[in-house]
């Protein structure tokens, strides 16, 4: 998650429903694409950064196959994420500054980027990826919306239970009131099922962002990153970060998200190849 989103309920005081509002098995088809692509990449990846890592919905996933570090800006979503991800390492910070001092083989930002909604925010959001990168490392973001095939949402959701009685479901409505910006609009309405059988309803505007694919490849390319895909999932990246043919989608388990970017940190000078 970014700065902004601790602006939203959903996830301060409202963090503790999120398994229930967005159940991590509605995760587990895309989980499985990404691993793919990861394990495809032909680099030797193993730990993998989790920028905007929410509620670890996306890492429960991943951890058998990767050593993954979840970061995020929520303590309250942090700490569901360390029930349902215990012993993996959680870190509370901004995606947009945060600086580990250290690099990973890969780095990931799903769904949280859609709360970046300004241009300075984005370039710093992947400044913070290219810094996390180590040299012939791989990045990928996983966008919800690009304005070049942006549609609107009217009415769709979901939701879950726990078995105890305890229930949660949404509703969304998103749309765009200016094209000439960044952002679009989402409207949800919350369900909140209690164990006694009372049910509270909440709800809450969301600004989210929507970039053009220019916006993201010139951005990726001004920091430092190379051979930029997307946002079509089309190709999965392997060593084709200088030359090889990538693998094809349809040979990947798994559901590719609607949006995929991906781009390599170029490996150090004198390198022979990629590890």
């Amino acid at each position: 998650m970014s700065g902004t989103e601790q602006e939203y309920r959903l996830y301060r005081d409202l963090a503790d429903w999120w398994p229930l509002i967005s159940p991590k098995e509605e995760y587990t088809a895309e989980a499985r694409y990404l691993a793919a692509v990861l394990a495809a990449a032909g680099t030797g990846i193993h730990q993998v950064l989790d920028l905007g890592s929410g509620g670890g919905h996306m890492a429960v996933h991943l951890r058998d196959d990767f050593q993954v570090t979840m970061v995020d800006i929520s303590a309250e979503m942090l700490a569901v994420s360390e029930r349902l991800n215990p012993g993996s390492e959680h870190i509370q910070g901004d995606m947009r500054s945060v600086r580990l001092a250290r690099s990973f083989d890969a780095v990931l930002v799903h769904d949280a980027i859609d709360y970046i909604t300004t241009g300075q925010d984005l370039r710093q959001v992947i400044d913070t990826a290219f810094a996390h990168c180590r040299p012939g490392g791989l990045a990928l973001f996983v966008p919800d919306y690009v304005k070049d095939t942006f549609r609107e949402i009217a009415g769709s959701g979901g939701g879950g239970d726990d078995g105890s009685g305890r229930h949660a479901s949404f509703r969304e409505w998103t749309w765009d009131p200016d094209p000439a910006d960044d952002w679009v609009q989402a409207e949800y309405e919350f369900t909140l099922g209690a164990v006694d059988g009372t049910e509270q309803i909440i709800r809450e505007k969301h600004r989210l962002g929507a970039f053009s694919a220019a916006t993201w490849h010139a951005l990726l390319a001004a920091a430092g990153f190379t051979a930029v895909s997307g946002p079509e999932p089309g190709t999965a990246p392997s060593r084709n970060a200088r030359g090889a043919q990538p693998a094809a989608p349809g040979a990947l388990p798994g559901t590719p998200p609607e949006h995929l970017f991906s781009a390599w940190r170029p490996p150090e000078p004198g390198a022979d190849r990629l590890p």
